[in-house]
């Protein structure tokens, strides 16, 4: 028979603590503002260096499209921090010269944590079955296979590395060191960096050439989408020749008029 203290005894029940998403962003304007002022006009190897030394950033990742100028950034945070994922968006639709060229920098540099990001098969097989929707639709290619995959890769991340430059378009003209988008920072290293410059580094740095830029591939995405650029184009008017396009759609043009912040 079971003791009757036991059986008197109310049972302690911990009160329940209800489920929730923490929704609040992870970075506001006001902090991107004050990025940019604390490192406005310092060199960008001393920037790196702070912010991934002293983890001011919490979880970052490298978005990188393995492209023309891609060397650069991945050289710069990987002689920092090697371990530094990157993130390379395998559409299905890359030049092989592409995908070789990513093989080249991550054993040169000596990248630890490169993750390639596909596309849901299931999605693809029901939006574009046949292979060919960037021939009628590239905003619609590019959500498939580029925006909705990051977005799901970058979601544990507080903040990630972009490549983008001033230099290369008038839609880039004003892009500032540090922007916010949906709660991520996005820090862009090279925003005040020219082609010069960007040529200087590689050279000193013994850096490859993506194998398609001698040819006048300038900026390099999925191979249908890519076309050379012709002489005083800007180095991303051979993406989407044809089309009111500009960008892939995870990023988006910067506003006319934007403080640069460099």
């Amino acid at each position: 028979m079971a003791n009757a203290s036991l059986l008197s005894t109310p049972k302690i029940v911990p009160a329940r603590v209800p489920d929730r998403l923490d929704v609040t962003p992870r970075y506001t304007e006001a902090d991107a503002i004050r990025l940019n002022n604390m490192f406005r006009g310092r060199d960008t190897v001393e920037m790196l260096t702070l912010l991934l030394k002293e983890n001011m950033l919490g979880d970052a990742a490298i978005v990188s499209s393995f492209g023309a100028e891609s060397a650069v950034l991945l050289h710069l945070i990987g002689s920092i921090d090697p371990a530094v994922p990157v993130l390379f968006l395998e559409t299905g639709k890359h030049f092989p010269e592409t995908l070789a060229y990513r093989d080249l920098l991550v054993e040169k540099i000596g990248l630890t944590n490169l993750r390639n990001i596909t596309p849901d098969q299931a999605v693809l097989e029901k939006k574009d079955g046949t292979g060919l929707r960037w021939s009628y639709d590239p905003d619609g290619c590019c959500e498939i296979r580029k925006v909705i995959p990051l977005k799901a890769a970058l979601a544990p991340f507080d903040a990630q590395f972009t490549g983008r430059k001033a230099f290369q378009s008038s839609t880039r003209a004003a892009l500032p060191r540090f922007e916010v988008e949906e709660g991520r920072l996005k820090v862009n290293p090279l925003a005040d960096w020219d082609k010069a410059r960007i040529e200087v580094y590689m050279a000193e740095h013994d850096l490859p050439a993506h194998p398609l830029v001698e040819q006048g591939y300038l900026s390099i995405g999925c191979a249908p989408c890519t076309s050379v650029v012709k002489p005083g184009e800007d180095p991303r008017s051979g993406r989407w020749r044809g089309w009111d396009k500009v960008e892939c759609g995870i990023h988006t043009p910067v506003p006319e008029g934007s403080d640069p912040a460099f």
